[in-house]
């Protein structure tokens, strides 16, 4: 095994994992930055108002974009599959 096939590995496993979480962590990111505003407008300090709305929004994202989510993850398990059993001989 060779440093150019370690590192290609290594940088399709880091892209692999950024966009199978990213749209999940955008529209979290979002839902909580506009919850955070709404609380700080209406000045209510209740904690546990953010909790509810980012997980039915990341429970939505994950319904909608899972098929999505698993698709680029099955890709990249045949890859590496593809991959170990060509150093195989």
């Amino acid at each position: 095994m060779t440093e150019n096939i370690v590192l290609t590995v290594v940088k399709d496993a880091i892209s692999t994992a950024l966009l199978v979480s990213a749209p999940v962590l955008l529209v979290v990111t979002v839902v909580g930055l506009i919850i955070s505003i709404f609380q700080a407008t209406t000045q209510i300090q209740e904690q546990t108002l953010t909790f509810v709305p980012k997980l039915v929004a990341a429970a939505l994202i994950g319904l909608l974009m899972g098929s999505w989510m698993l698709h680029l993850m099955v890709d990249f398990t045949t890859r590496i599959f593809e991959l170990i059993a060509n150093m195989g001989g």
